[in-house]
């Protein structure tokens, strides 16, 4: 068991009509001067845009808005809401949206405050101040409305990486299961893919003493399995849907990762793919992980074993471990088909990558072959390599 310290500062409003609470949270905040972010057209398109702006002017809070923010949020975006948050005298950053509109968020809040290029945090400044930034979620996946991570995309050199501080941790979050009824099938897939990931990238750890965490990770892994079998079949089963919106939360609030280490090999492999190609996320890491999983599943056999039987189901065959944990991927593969999603990147695309494609994603992952990623298995730049090979 490893040491841990557990910080989940976010204070949740969970349920229908949740959305009513904003003003006060917004006041209790200090939030006087809002910028409201948002993505593309849904959240005018089902009136939740307009329904924020009227409580903000009935509460007598002003406001500012800026939309656009797309999948893999962009640099860009971020330095135009810095420019505008400056220009205006915003005091306060509201997401309206999923993850993508939530990291933007927290990039544009850390940028405020400082007098350099924000890309400084993701080369590994530090950050000392922030905009404190609140969110109202709309798509569950990324889980950064708990979360202290943000994800962001240069724009030049289609360069993904991911910066952690606590400093941008959302004041509250404001999440009501019945604005999700409306989202593709493929869009909620995804996301419940992503959930399950942020999980698995916890509970598959060298570490493999800690009893309880391991039984909470279980435990949302098949009740996200199960929920997203529902909502597919029926997309306004609330109790379902809040599951996955509720599993979104505590899958990336670090509370899966007590005692444990994280690995997020999978992930930092993922970035770079969609980074290149632009694929949503879930779908990329759905492609990515049975390829990581098959490579490291023999140094680790245990921990497969142990989800092979936990989470998908898989009798154990005391007399062969290894074929325990290899039906554990299979079954995962199965899951991830019967949902929509892709296991391999051909099947992510439509075609195949070349050599000089997976060279690239090797560079830029490994930061020109100077760092590794993963803490279950350390992955080198030979490994990338094998990975996106075999996950072709």
């Amino acid at each position: 068991m490893k040491d841990f310290n557990f910080y989940a500062p976010t204070r949740v409003v969970f349920g229908k009509q949740s959305e009513e609470q904003l003003p006060r949270l917004l006041k209790e905040a200090g939030g006087k001067k809002v910028l409201v972010h948002y993505g593309g057209g849904s959240a005018k398109r089902s009136g939740l845009l307009d329904k924020v702006y009227g409580m903000l002017d009935d509460a007598g809070i002003e406001h500012v808005g800026l939309g656009g923010v797309v999948p893999n949020p962009l640099l860009s975006k971020v330095n135009e809401g810095i420019d505008l948050c400056r220009r205006k005298g915003v005091n306060f950053i509201l997401a309206v949206g999923g993850g993508s509109v939530i990291d933007s968020a927290k990039a544009i809040a850390y940028g405020v405050p400082y007098e350099g290029d924000v890309w400084d945090f993701w080369n590994g400044k530090p950050a000392t101040a922030a905009l404190p930034v609140g969110a109202m979620l709309t798509i569950p996946a990324a889980g950064s409305e708990m979360s202290n991570s943000c994800v962001i995309t240069k724009d030049e050199g289609a360069v993904k990486r991911g910066f952690n501080n606590d400093l941008c941790r959302c004041k509250f979050a404001i999440m009501n299961p019945e604005r999700t009824y409306t989202l593709p099938p493929y869009q909620t897939a995804a996301g419940a893919t992503d959930i399950m990931m942020h999980t698995m990238e916890r509970y598959f750890s060298k570490h493999e003493d800690m009893t309880l965490t391991d039984a909470i990770a279980e435990a949302l892994l098949r009740t996200v399995k199960e929920s997203t079998f529902e909502v597919l079949k029926h997309p306004e089963d609330y109790r379902n849907r809040a599951q996955i919106m509720w599993a979104g939360s505590l899958s990336h609030n670090d509370l899966t990762e007590c005692g444990l280490e994280k690995d997020f090999a999978t992930h930092r492999l993922e970035h770079e793919l969609s980074a290149l190609f632009g694929v949503t996320h879930g779908a990329g890491l759905a492609a990515v992980w049975p390829a990581w999983a098959r490579y490291v599943m023999k140094k680790h056999i245990s921990r497969f074993v142990q989800f092979a039987v936990n989470v998908m189901g898989v009798p154990n065959d005391f007399s062969n471990p290894e074929a325990t944990a290899e039906k554990g991927i299979c079954r995962m593969e199965h899951f991830f088909h019967a949902i929509g999603m892709p296991t391999s990147i051909k099947e992510l695309l439509g075609h195949d990558i070349t050599e000089a494609q997976i060279d690239e994603m090797v560079d830029k992952c490994s930061r020109g072959g100077t760092i590794t990623v993963g803490a279950m298995e350390v992955i080198a730049p030979d490994d990338m390599r094998a990975i996106y090979r075999m996950a072709r």
